[in-house]
């Protein structure tokens, strides 16, 4: 067995380890390649995979967490394919993800797992403590979607598209929203050109789909979508500005991004929550998700 960077030839085997098992997760290879070819600042991002008898079986996805004022925390993720596992491979491949890290300050790692059995004990077995759940939800979108709720007064909602010659106000959408989204570390350091070349033009980032809920001429809320290209559409991120919650905005920023991807030909719709953000599970139950899936949040301490 080789441990080694990524190449972009890799990216279909990637891929396909990525998913193995895991319909919920819409994810490209070329995806993978933009990712490793884009290195934000100070992430020091890396992809390590395994290459077994000249076959690449697994990957891990590793960097320093950004965007926040918290430093010496890092974050690796990866898998391998089902006919390979219980061989050492993501042993070598976390291993090696840790030297990497370690080597650039970080203390305590972060990571998420299949909330399974097998998955659980593997990590505890390797210095993760279990935390936090987070929830995956699907959706047929050939299943006629709720009607559209009247909007109120002064609100439009408009596709991403409308603000592409100055998308920064929609990034402040997101930067105040992020700022008490669940978790351990706080995003409150995020920079607008990061934003822009991580989220905004990200190859996958669809914007049509992604719907803007405008009041009175100021973006408040908005829906993110990302598709594979195909039939599948993941919401990225809903989020709405603090001062404008409470008025139904992401709901209906949702559905009109739900209702443009079924009309765009789309057939399943994916997202995630954290198991304690009420207000989203509740709006994608009553948007006719069903839960498919959990995974639970990883903490190891590098330092010790």
């Amino acid at each position: 067995m080789t441990i080694r960077d990524f190449r972009p030839e890799d990216a279909e085997a990637v891929a396909a380890a990525h998913r193995a098992g895991r319909e919920h997760l819409v994810q490209t290879p070329e995806m993978f390649t933009w990712r490793e070819a884009r290195q934000p600042k100070g992430a020091h991002y890396r992809t390590l995979v395994a290459e077994l008898d000249g076959r690449v079986v697994g990957a891990v996805r590793c960097g320093v967490v950004v965007g926040t004022t918290t430093t010496g925390v890092g974050h690796a993720n990866g898998s391998v394919l089902p006919g390979y596992r219980r061989r050492g491979v993501f042993t070598a491949l976390l291993a090696a993800a840790e030297r990497h890290l370690a080597g650039h300050g970080v203390a305590e790692l972060h990571g998420w797992a299949d909330d399974e059995p097998a998955s659980l004990a593997f990590a505890e077995a390797r210095g993760f403590t279990v935390g936090r759940t987070a929830h995956f939800a699907a959706r047929d979108l050939a299943v006629p979607l709720p009607s559209d709720p009247p909007l109120p007064a002064g609100v439009e909602l408009r596709p991403a598209s409308d603000f592409a010659a100055d998308p920064r106000p929609v990034f402040a959408v997101e930067a105040d929203a992020a700022l008490d989204e669940p978790g351990e570390i706080v995003l409150d350091a995020t920079e607008y050109d990061e934003w822009l070349a991580g989220e905004w033009n990200r190859p996958d980032h669809d914007h049509e789909l992604t719907v803007v809920a405008v009041v009175d001429g100021r973006p408040a809320a908005f829906s993110f979508a990302t598709t594979d290209g195909a039939d599948r559409y993941w919401s990225a991120f809903t989020a709405c500005r603090r001062e404008f919650r409470g008025r139904g905005l992401s709901k209906l920023a949702k559905l009109e991004s739900l209702c443009r991807a079924r009309a765009a030909g789309l057939r399943f719709a994916y997202t995630s929550n954290d198991a304690t953000n009420a207000p989203m599970l509740a709006i994608n139950a009553w948007l006719g998700y069903e839960r498919c899936a959990s995974e639970r949040k990883l903490i190891k301490r590098l330092d010790v």
